[in-house]
């Protein structure tokens, strides 16, 4: 059976602990594709809702580095249903990922929403692109609100992604979802505070 992100990750080092560790059935006999090669609506929707992601390349010495990158929810485009591209913004200049990019354009991502406990991971090769190079790309990907100053672009093609179970995902909120949350609360405090002010004016007047 053909298993698409499974197909890339397991080498025949991971079929061997899968083999030890008595999983390697679980997977070769499930019936059916298990294919996940194109960002779908419901996949595009996640992607699209992301403040943040985290990102891993390999250097020449074969070591791995994960960068996290984030930014205003949106700002991770699905450009069609194999590509997806986000504006790099100026960090900490040390270049690590646009370096390994450059020697090996592999790269693994992971997104993540915590408060569903929901989680996307990805293959695709990246290509960095110069802000002049495609300046119809630029303008789409780009935020103009957002105070930071872009680079490049780096364009995604994905070969395969999978969703992986909420296990050991602990939920997190933002500042925005937990506002949000207590709105109604808040609400409903202005209202009682508001009936107390007017009913010890009431009774102010009763006494007077």
């Amino acid at each position: 059976m053909r298993q698409g992100f499974l197909d890339i990750a397991t080498t025949p080092s991971v079929h061997a602990v899968q083999a030890q560790m008595g999983s390697d059935r679980m997977w070769s006999d499930l019936k059916g594709q298990r294919i996940f090669d194109t960002f779908t609506p419901e996949a595009s929707a996640f992607i699209a809702e992301r403040d943040s992601f985290y990102m891993a390349t390999v250097s020449e010495t074969g070591w791995p580095y994960i960068q996290h990158r984030g930014g205003p929810p949106g700002f991770l485009k699905v450009l069609d249903e194999k590509t997806l591209a986000f504006a790099d913004y100026r960090g900490n200049r040390q270049y690590i990922s646009v370096g390994n990019l450059a020697a090996d354009d592999r790269a693994a991502l992971i997104l993540v929403d915590y408060p569903t406990r929901t989680r996307m991971k990805l293959y695709g090769h990246v290509e960095a692109v110069p802000l002049d190079a495609d300046p119809a790309l630029t303008e789409r990907v780009t935020l103009p609100a957002y105070r930071a100053r872009p680079e490049r672009i780096l364009r995604l093609r994905l070969d395969a992604l999978d969703w992986n179970c909420p296990q050991h995902i602990m939920p997190r909120f933002t500042e925005a979802e937990i506002g949000e949350a207590v709105r109604p609360l808040r609400e409903q405090l202005s209202a009682l505070e508001a009936e107390n002010i007017e009913l010890r004016a009431n009774l102010a007047a009763f006494k007077g």
